[in-house]
């Protein structure tokens, strides 16, 4: 699949909020839906296919949890820093990340990650727990607790295991959740500008929670991501966006292809 051909659910405040389906050319060349202004420059998202995305950003291009054929990411530029949410296999894969990688790629990962990795990976990677900092271009990452707290739950993502993160750029805060519920470490965010939050049962949570959290932590912009499950339930992120309230805008990424 070429991402050339990819299209790109919208919303645009010009057009009175309602959701637009554009190809990936035509957004990229308007530059409408998926990118942000901050006040070093334009920060620039690509869904690529269910946890996996692509920024563009000031401080260089970010793959987040890249994983299937390494062709999805053919018309991207080389990644100068990769982060890795956990070990699951739509979250972690070793060769698409060998696949990637070039001289100057940067991993940053859990600790349960980082000790999985083949050793030339190994070598260009940095490990950072739950509550951890690590500073990347004079971008400061923290890494947030991503664990489930429903109890027959627990078995998928246990506490103090996974990681979300929060990217500083300035004036501009990312928020990715990994795979969680709606922990107290995400209901406790502030100032976040742009989230990405998951919401697939039965191993993270459904519609209505991630729609709570999002509500009471209100990013200005929020993308409902990881929705369908490889072998567990769907969630809809229309109906997400309806319970998310006005506070918080929703952008609709195609994730998925249909």
């Amino acid at each position: 699949m070429s991402i050339s051909r990819r299209q790109f659910f919208v919303t645009s405040a010009a057009a009175g909020g309602v959701v637009t389906l554009l190809p990936y050319a035509a957004l990229a060349a308007a530059h409408t839906g998926n990118t942000f202004e901050t006040d070093a420059g334009e920060v620039t998202v690509h869904p690529v296919d269910h946890a996996s995305f692509v920024m563009e950003t000031p401080k260089g291009t970010i793959h987040v949890d890249p994983v299937g054929d390494a062709e999805n990411y053919a018309d991207f530029p080389k990644p100068d820093l990769i982060l890795i949410t956990h070990e699951h296999g739509d979250h972690y894969n070793a060769d698409t990340l060998n696949a990637l990688i070039g001289e100057d790629t940067q991993l940053l990962t859990n600790p349960a990650v980082f000790a999985m990795l083949p050793e030339d990976l190994k070598a260009k990677a940095t490990e950072v727990a739950n509550g951890g900092t690590h500073t990347w271009n004079d971008l400061m990452i923290e890494a947030i607790p991503a664990y489930n707290i429903t109890e027959d739950r627990k078995k998928f993502h246990p506490e103090g295991r996974d990681n979300g993160y929060v990217l500083n750029f300035e004036g501009f805060r990312v928020y990715v959740s990994g795979d969680t519920e709606d922990t107290p470490e995400m209901r406790d965010l502030s100032n976040i500008d742009l989230a990405f939050v998951c919401m697939n049962l039965p191993f993270t949570m459904d519609a209505r929670a991630a729609a709570s959290a999002v509500a009471e932590f209100k990013p200005t912009y929020v993308y409902p991501y990881h929705y369908r499950g490889r072998d567990g339930g769907t969630q809809n992120p229309e109906e997400f966006a309806k319970m998310v309230g006005t506070d918080v805008e929703v952008k609709f990424g195609d994730w998925y292809d249909e």
